[in-house]
């Protein structure tokens, strides 16, 4: 059974869907692995080091893709490459299938069987393979970094001969992955942080990191939503939140957006009043800048200046940061497809709730009802 690797061609996406590790793991699961001559160039990866590992180099895609029993990628395919998809074969990537619905009904019309990555559950058992984590955790981290570039002032506490300088004042909005992963960073270069979340539950890690936890006084669980994900509020919530948020947003140097609910426009958070009211020189990174930011004022892919404010809205931090990135992602990959394979050949048991929570096109009918209904939309 043949593993397909696609050079990605969407701009800008330096990362790439195999190492040459995991193109051992794959041969020993019992599977053939061929990659497109110069995938991993962004990643340093070179076509000799895939050969060296026993991949097989192919000159171009199109051999890959009709060849391919399966096909993984990073991005989503384009709509010319899912036409030359091998009818009846098996399709993996970072897809948002609720917002990418062509490319999901042209994977659907060619019988394809479809995984995203986006979908698999945050369970105990799949967290090896839980991609959006590991991607959200190297975003975390560089947002921090980016951020630090943007401040007029230092990060940390100085005490010099001219004067003590006070440590930078951090705010980090949404403590998932990428949200604990910056108050990490952000703590280790020496600010004082804060850290705000919908959900309760995470004020005990937000503080073992030591951070303040900035909480809305709520009777009910508000936020709390499936597989550990937020889910939206109340509007006596938001409006609480939103007064405690112009307090804490105003008095801080640099502001970490992270809030996303999968597969929906992001919650806007900090509308344009709020930026208006923020010190000049500080900066907002905005990691929910794909599904339209939680900042009003937010272009996505851009750094733009507001009043004084700096507002960055860079796209698809994890492919900065590629060497590492997909290093992270081929291996959840490749132990995703490990857990699906059965004496080299991919078994898809729909009773596995792993395989069944990230397939959404299988036998030419879409299978996962959120994906069914953006596509009904359409």
């Amino acid at each position: 059974m043949i593993v397909g690797v696609l050079k990605e061609v969407l701009d800008g996406e330096n990362r790439v869907a195999i190492t040459p590790q995991t193109v051992k793991d794959l041969l020993k699961s019992g599977l053939e692995v061929h990659i497109q001559a110069g995938a991993g160039e962004s990643s340093f990866i070179t076509d000799s080091d895939y050969e060296n590992s026993g991949a097989k180099i192919v000159a171009d895609a199109s051999s890959i893709l009709s060849n391919s029993d399966l096909t993984i990628k990073v991005a989503t395919a384009t709509l010319d490459e899912i036409d030359q998809l091998k009818n009846g074969s098996a399709y993996i990537s970072f897809i948002q299938t609720t917002r990418d619905t062509e490319a999901v009904k042209k994977l659907t019309q060619k019988n394809i069987s479809a995984f995203s990555m986006h979908l698999i559950p945050r369970t105990t058992l799949a967290q090896s393979m839980d991609a959006l984590s590991s991607q959200a955790n190297v975003a975390g981290y560089k947002a921090v970094i980016t951020g630090a570039m943007h401040l007029p002032v230092y990060m940390p506490l100085l005490m010099t001969a001219a004067g003590t300088i006070p440590p930078a004042k951090v705010l980090i909005i949404g403590a998932g992955v990428a949200g604990l992963q910056a108050i990490a960073t952000a703590k280790r270069l020496g600010a004082q942080v804060e850290a705000f979340d919908v959900r309760p539950e995470v004020k005990e890690q937000v503080e073992s990191l030591g951070a303040k936890f900035v909480e809305v006084a709520s009777e009910n669980e508000e936020g709390v939503g499936e597989g550990g994900y937020a889910k939206e509020t109340s509007d006596d919530y938001k409006e609480k939140q939103q007064a405690l948020m112009k307090e804490h947003i105003s008095k801080s140097d640099l502001v970490i957006t992270t809030a996303l609910i999968p597969g929906k426009p992001a919650p806007l958070l900090i509308p344009s009043g709020m930026v208006e009211a923020m010190k000049k020189g500080s900066v907002i990174v905005d990691l929910a800048a794909e599904n339209g930011g939680n900042c009003q004022d937010t272009v996505a892919g851009e750094v733009k200046n507001k009043n004084g404010v700096t507002i960055d809205g860079t796209l698809n931090f994890p492919s900065t940061m590629q060497v590492h990135s997909s290093q992270l992602y081929a291996k959840n990959i490749s132990t995703f497809i490990s857990h699906m394979t059965k004496e080299g050949d991919i078994e898809i048991d729909m009773e596995d709730e792993i395989i069944s929570g990230s397939i959404f096109t299988h036998q030419g009918k879409i299978t996962h009802e959120p994906t069914q209904q953006a596509v009904k939309k359409d």
